[in-house]
């Protein structure tokens, strides 16, 4: 059947939480060095800012017809629906893929890719980049489907990076727990500096974060794509031990940076 289509005003977005939750810790730096250029999470974050400023230009009801026509409607995808002739811009199974490059604002953008930043270049680092390619987009269409799974009959587009991003998390967890990682809590003045925590810390207290999120919003309409984040998240656990290098250990002891600090 065919939606009762309207242009989207508000998508559904996969978003770092703490863009939502005003007393989460943001993630500035960590202490985790690389020893490779790592090209792939650059040119990731690139190519999103590209899209987004396209995105902008484009005329208010071709920025609709985008979102519609290219990010991961739930009831298209996999509860029989079809959009209108005007809005099917690809094979509903490439939006899993355009979707990811998608944002619907400038803090959606720049949070998504202060996290990819961060993280994504260890991981790159651990696998390569041609693995790392193919782990991220895998992740972010493992993503994608289970936040369909959770919202069959949803006729939002769902859009935003974090779904492949949360991949990165779950495997930086695995790989990296003990790295130190510089955190800012901006809705707490009294930290007036950031301090460092574990890498454990961090992404435990996110993944935690969306489990509990995901469970508080269960049924409501737009909104953050909580069970994107934690379904990217385990897919990235689960995938890891497949794309990383031999050499690369689990719980890989921290680095010890004196002048870091």
């Amino acid at each position: 059947m065919s939606l009762p289509f309207s242009p989207p005003r508000n998508p559904v977005i996969m978003c770092g939480s703490f863009l939502t939750a005003r007393w989460t810790m943001i993630p500035l730096h960590d202490d985790n060095p690389t020893t490779i250029n790592p090209v792939v999470t650059i040119t990731l974050i690139v190519v999103c800012f590209l899209v987004f400023l396209w995105q902008q230009a484009l005329p208010v009801h071709d920025q609709a017809r985008v979102l519609a026509g290219l990010g991961v409607i739930p009831a298209v995808l996999l509860g029989g629906a079809s959009l209108p002739h005007e809005y099917a811009l690809l094979p509903v199974g490439a939006t899993l893929f355009t979707s990811m490059f998608l944002h619907a604002g400038w803090m959606h953008l720049i949070g998504n890719m202060l996290y990819l930043w961060i993280f994504g270049n260890n991981i790159e680092d651990a696998m390569g980049h041609v693995r790392f390619i193919v782990f991220y987009l895998l992740c972010g269409v493992l993503a994608g489907v289970a936040h369909a799974f959770s919202e069959i009959g949803s006729e939002i587009p769902t859009i935003g990076a974090s779904g492949a991003i949360s991949g990165v998390l779950g495997a930086y967890l695995l790989l990296y727990p003990r790295a130190q990682v510089m955190v800012a809590f901006p809705a707490f003045p009294l930290l007036w500096r950031p301090i460092y925590l574990p890498a454990v810390v961090v992404l435990g207290f996110w993944f935690l974060l969306q489990v509990i999120n995901s469970a508080l919003d269960a049924g409501q309409a737009g909104g953050v794509a909580w069970l994107a984040h934690v379904g990217g998240f385990v897919a990235g656990m689960l995938l890891i031990p497949l794309f990383k290098y031999s050499h690369v250990r689990f719980f890989h002891p921290a680095h010890h940076h004196d002048d870091w600090r």
